[in-house]
């Protein structure tokens, strides 16, 4: 079947490749404006390098493509990247955003900034909430698909995501300021502002500061599904506020780039309580301190010595306080409260040797963690008041990773002359975890310049992803069998993925990419229920008088199994009218075998599956991912003339399973699926050039005012409408 899709896939890429270049090539040889093979890329190899010759599935998103749209969100910008899921954001602002790359679960990507890992160390997942991140200071995205840990560590099975900020500009005095303004449903406002100052001296000094902040008043974020008119409601608009700053300095000149950045993200938004489950009043409080800096130092054309670090905590406060249950004005007299804290720091250095044809890097870092939680629970009844609390700060939870690596990039023709055309990269990376020891990484990547224009390569790569601490290490304990929810003998998640692409630059007007890929993740970790072995499967929890439970746990069993194709194509249909579409398919399954459970971990009890309710008293295997869906987007943008300018986006997402709660999936009930409905969104813009320095873009998003779900039980933004207004002065 998959075969079969991939042959009809063929076919359309044929079409969609040969078509445009019959009338492309009767066209003038403007450069594209959206996309070219020439841009240079630093994420891909940590070492400057023509996309074209880049063996590895990368986009660049620019500068240009920033102030192009009106989007204040990366996470906006990469829903239309091929081979990308964000879930989240096209929900109420605010709401948790997701990303999948290639179908990698959400914690298996890297999401950098300025080359330093971004995480949520205190969360379940140590995944970063991409709601958090905004454009300010974004000078361009550079994204790779696939495991790449060699270059970049834990994390990195579904790809990296490199957010690049601003250094140096034009000498003297930019500015930048951007108002806007608009509203995504009935009784819904939007106004934020992003302010950017940099003075740039013509000696190499550059200082920035950087303001954002805006005030939302939101959708109610999740699905009335009450129909009954006797029932009490008191449901509510879940608002969102977010004020965000940054400072940073440097130099730079042809031998020196250092600089540092102190960042501070402080965000208000308003939550519920799950799907189709309101809550009045259920507030998350987030705070970020990020401190970051690095340098590098050009000795000639062939040595270079760099380095990165940084600092960041993080602070998550959840609150729920009471609400009113009836019409009478009654409250529910409870209150809870989480405190989630998380550090992490990070250092790494590398040495970059380049001369005629070899490029080599070495390099070693270290990554440290650390959590803590606090939780507070308070209910009044008839039964009188009960309290309870916890705090895991005299654990300290922490782990630490250390790391050396190197990479090399080798050109046939040191060889032979005739050999030039191929090129073969080499990598590898020893990591030593603090809890689970050592582990290897590594990548092979041939590459043949069929011509200056034509790549044709392929990748094999290997990548891990570190538990997270929460799943290492959270103390609950069940009273009979006294497992622990956290288990410190996880494994890493371990990844193989091989890719093969090609890379085509017809003309000035024409480019195309397309990749083939398939990805094993081994040790995959699943969160589980524990049952008596005593008692068959079958009777679990038919009798009330005992208790059969024996705790939940985290465990590594199962392989998660992807593979697909994504294809992009960028043209210059005319003088005037530029052209950029992609296309993703994938397909994955899990696979679990019941004779790698850990029988020490479980005591050899029944073990059910919370993410789908099986038991594994039998091997299983699940066809189809939850929440991943194969894609596509077009974006056509027509220049009337100089001033003017109109775009439209269209973006498809298919049919894909989606979770919900089903009580009768064991006794406590797990995670069922259900299949959620394809859609397609159209967005059309204006930009308009008022004059030198002042512009405009008034975007409609979703101008059919399509419903659909992004999660079930979670709304999304009706037809929307957004006015930016940016001022702009550059070396004054």
């Amino acid at each position: 079947m998959y075969f079969k899709t991939i042959f009809k896939f063929n076919r359309l890429l044929l079409g969609l490749i040969f078509i445009p270049a019959i009338n492309i090539y009767a066209q003038s040889a403007d450069s594209l404006s959206s996309y070219n093979l020439g841009e240079i890329t630093i994420t891909a190899t940590r070492n400057e390098k023509h996309l074209i010759d880049v063996g590895r599935s990368v986009s660049v998103i620019t500068k240009d493509d920033l102030d192009q749209s009106v989007c204040l969100m990366p996470s906006e910008l990469l829903s239309g990247q091929e081979g990308v899921l964000v879930t989240g954001s096209g929900q109420t602002p605010g709401s948790l955003q997701s990303i999948y790359m290639r179908g990698a679960n959400n914690n298996q990507t890297v999401i950098m900034i300025d080359g330093l890992r971004i995480t949520d160390p205190s969360s379940v997942e140590n995944a970063i909430d991409l709601s958090e991140l905004t454009i300010m200071n974004i000078n361009r995205i550079e994204m790779i698909r696939g495991s790449h840990s060699t270059l970049y560590g834990s994390s990195a099975i579904g790809g990296v995501v490199n957010i690049i900020t601003e250094k140096n500009k034009q000498p003297g005095l930019n500015f930048d300021a951007l108002i806007r303004t608009g509203t995504f449903g009935a009784g819904t406002s939007d106004l934020t502002q992003n302010l950017s100052l940099n003075y740039t001296t013509s000696s190499g000094f550059y200082f920035g500061g950087h303001f954002f902040n805006s005030k939302i008043n939101g959708m109610d974020a999740t699905i009335d599904t009450v129909t009954s008119a006797e029932t009490f409601k008191n449901r509510d608009k879940d608002n969102h506020t977010k004020t965000a700053f940054a400072g940073k300095v440097g130099f730079a000149n042809s031998n020196w780039d250092v600089y540092a950045t102190y960042t501070r993200t402080d965000q208000l938004t308003d939550i519920d309580n799950g799907a189709f489950k309101d809550d009045d009043n259920y507030t998350v409080d987030f705070k970020r301190n990020l401190f970051n800096y690095g340098g590098s130092y050009k000795f000639n054309d062939w040595l270079k010595f760099s380095f990165i670090g940084g600092y960041t905590d993080m602070n998550r406060r959840l609150e729920n306080d009471s609400s009113v249950v009836d019409a009478a004005g009654t409250f529910d007299h409870s209150y809870s409260k989480g405190v989630y804290d998380g550090i992490s720091i990070s250092n790494e250095a590398q040495i970059n040797f380049n001369t005629k044809g070899i490029s080599t890097l070495v390099g070693a870092g270290y990554y440290i963690e650390t959590m803590n939680i606090k939780s507070y629970y308070y209910s009044k009844s008839m039964w009188g008041i009960y309290e309870s609390q916890s705090d895991l700060d005299t654990l300290d939870i922490n782990s630490t990773i250390k790391n050396i690596f190197a990479y090399v990039d080798i050109n046939g023709g040191l060889i032979d002359e005739y050999l030039s055309a191929f090129n073969l990269a080499l990598g590898g990376r020893y990591n030593n975890h603090s809890t689970f020891g050592d582990k290897i990484t590594y990548e092979i990547n041939p590459s043949y310049k069929m011509a200056s224009n034509t790549l044709l390569y392929l990748s094999y790569a290997t990548g891990f992803n570190a538990p997270p601490l929460y799943r290492l290490f959270s103390p609950e304990q069940n009273y009979q069998s006294g497992i622990s929810r956290g288990n410190e003998n996880l494994k890493p998640e371990y990844s193989n993925s091989i890719e093969f692409g090609l890379k085509q630059s017809l003309s000035n007007n024409l480019s195309f990419t397309v990749s083939l890929f398939s990805t094993n993740v081994e040790n995959n970790i699943d969160y589980v229920y524990l049952w008596d072995k005593n008692i068959p499967i079958d009777e679990l929890g038919n009798d009330w008088s005992r208790d059969d439970y024996r705790g939940d746990t985290y465990i590594n069993t199962g392989e998660l199994q992807t593979k697909g194709i994504e294809f992009k194509i960028d043209a210059s249909l005319s003088k005037n009218l530029f052209a950029s579409a992609n296309v993703s398919y994938i397909d994955g399954k899990l696979k679990y075998a019941s004779s790698d459970l850990d029988g020490n971990i479980t005591q050899e009890n029944h073990v059910q599956l919370f993410a789908n309710g099986a038991f594994l008293n039998n091997d299983v295997e699940k066809d189809g991912l939850v929440r991943r869906a194969n894609t596509a987007n077009l974006t056509l943008t027509y220049l009337p003339f100089d001033l003017l300018s109109l775009r439209l986006d269209v973006r498809y997402v298919g049919e894909r399973d989606d979770i919900y709660y089903d009580s009768q999936l064991g006794p406590y009930g797990a995670l069922g699926s259900k299949m959620v409905d394809a859609y397609t969104l159209f967005d059309i813009s204006v930009g308009y050039k008022i004059f030198g320095n002042l512009s405009a873009v008034l975007r409609i998003e979703n101008i059919f005012n399509k419903k659909y779900y992004e999660i079930m039980g979670y709304t999304t933004r009706g037809r929307s409408a957004y006015l930016n207004v940016r001022y702009s002065l550059h070396g004054f």
